[in-house]
């Protein structure tokens, strides 16, 4: 029997700020490596000897992300889409429920796409003996051998021995401790909580039928009367939308007798703070990181994460600094936790949950600069990419190619625009802009008016169904 992969990639990763964002999180983006963390994941599960095909669920906002990141790695996943933000609790129900309808006795994988893990043979070897504990109707989690008296994790208690190797019952479920109690359960020899579980499917809907009834109806009716659209499946939003907002392990793992843990020698982490990706970084020997353009002096214990030119400390000590295009972060590196109740506080800055780069499924583009009636883009779109057939009732555009060959539609009109040549898009007049080449088109786009918001839009026809 192959384990079911459900790889969840619905999440937002604010405690990363300002890189990880709503417009494009943490899961999507290579913060441990080239890849980002949710293509590590599926390529975690990638052997078919070990693993069937991998279930994603994840929202309408990340579709695409999901989508063309698994591609470039010559992978098809299922992508089953969240109508709401129902936490861990509903996507893992109704991705365990998309899976008993594809296989009834489906044993499920359910692992974080931001999580980053190391040591990948160990980690199969967990898996393993997960599986054999989850076959046999067990609820499976795996627990970390603490380094640190962690207060941002979870911590679980071991019981009896299981008859797997390495498997035990969970006697209890702890969530974030303080500081003293946290090092009371590193010194009693707890673990962490990883948040990635396996289980059989059928089981999962019975012990949350049990414990947890009003969700069990609504995400097995959502997975039931869920419909295809393109390479998506979308989860019927008026049942998933019953289902109550509650993490799994309040809903379950708190509460069933079936809990248990595999005693994990891996290296993890959630990576849910600088302080965490931090940790898992490269040091020099005075204990600093760096990621990016960044030069170092006399500094000790910092981590500079440099995505927008050359980012410069000095004599520091301790600190986090992450230059982005738009927006600049410095905190102390202990109290990177708070980075989240921090973009709280910005919530009325469009900086606090959006890029100034939008990442599409044709391709991406880069705002800049603005004004008060004016905003400049850099557009990129990808061969064969194609944007919607659309009109602005606010504001005009002026194209200039300045890479490629643009099929431009302005009205009736369709011609092809070559580089050093302009095009002019009156307010209200449906366009559309594509690139028929084999190398990426770049455009400079300015746009000019009273109201130059992306929510100023009409799609009449988009071959990627967002009309």
């Amino acid at each position: 029997m192959t384990l079911t992969p459900l790889i969840l990639a619905g999440g937002s990763g604010t405690r990363l700020w300002p890189v990880s964002r709503d417009g494009m999180p943490k899961q999507f983006l290579p913060l441990a490596g080239e890849r980002s963390t949710y293509q590590q994941a599926l390529a975690r599960v990638a052997d078919p000897a070990l693993f069937a095909p991998p279930i994603v669920i994840t929202n309408e906002a990340f579709r695409f992300f999901a989508l063309q990141q698994a591609e470039a790695l010559g992978l098809t996943p299922t992508v089953v889409l969240e109508p709401a933000r129902r936490d861990s609790a509903a996507a893992i129900a109704a991705g365990a429920a998309v899976a008993a309808l594809r296989a009834p006795d489906a044993i499920v994988l359910a692992m974080a796409a931001d999580h980053v893990i190391l040591d990948e043979a160990l980690y199969l070897d967990a898996v393993r003996a997960a599986e054999q504990a989850a076959a046999a109707g067990r609820v499976v989690t795996f627990g970390i051998r603490p380094t640190e008296p962690k207060t941002g994790y979870g911590y679980i208690r071991r019981g009896a021995a299981l008859p797997v190797a390495g498997v035990f019952a969970v006697d209890a479920f702890v969530e974030k401790p303080d500081a003293a109690t946290a090092a009371d359960y590193v010194a009693a020899g707890y673990l962490w909580n990883s948040g990635n579980f396996v289980f059989r499917a059928d089981v999962m809907a019975a012990e949350l039928a049990r414990f947890q009834p009003d969700l069990a109806e609504a995400t097995q009716a959502a997975a039931a009367g869920a419909i295809a659209d393109g390479h998506f499946q979308r989860l019927d939003a008026e049942a998933f939308g019953r289902a109550p907002r509650i993490s799994i392990d309040y809903a379950l793992m708190e509460k069933t007798e079936a809990a248990a843990v595999v005693e994990s020698a891996f290296r993890w982490s959630d990576i849910g703070s600088w302080d965490a990706v931090f940790a898992i970084a490269d040091h020099d020997r005075l204990g600093n990181a760096a990621t990016g353009d960044a030069a170092i002096f006399d500094s000790k214990g910092c981590l500079v994460y440099s995505d927008d030119g050359l980012t410069v400390i000095d004599r520091i000590e301790n600190l986090v600094v992450v230059s982005t295009p738009d927006a600049v972060l410095v905190a102390d590196r202990s109290r990177s936790e708070d980075v989240k109740t921090l973009v709280n506080r910005l919530s009325n800055r469009r900086e606090a949950s959006e890029h100034r780069r939008g990442v599409r499924p044709w391709g991406h583009y880069d705002s800049i600069d603005r004004g008060p009636r004016f905003q400049v883009k850099r557009i990129v779109v990808q061969p064969g990419g194609v944007l919607s057939l659309q009109r602005h009732l606010h504001r005009a555009e002026h194209w200039v190619v300045v890479r490629g060959t643009a099929e431009v539609t302005v009205g009736d009109r369709v011609e092809l625009v070559q580089e050093n040549q302009s095009v002019f898009i009156p307010a209200t007049a449906r366009h559309r802009l594509a690139n028929p080449g084999r190398i990426p088109l770049e455009i400079i786009e300015v746009q000019t008016g009273s109201y130059l918001g992306e929510d100023d839009i009409a799609r009449f026809d988009d071959v990627y169904r967002r009309a």
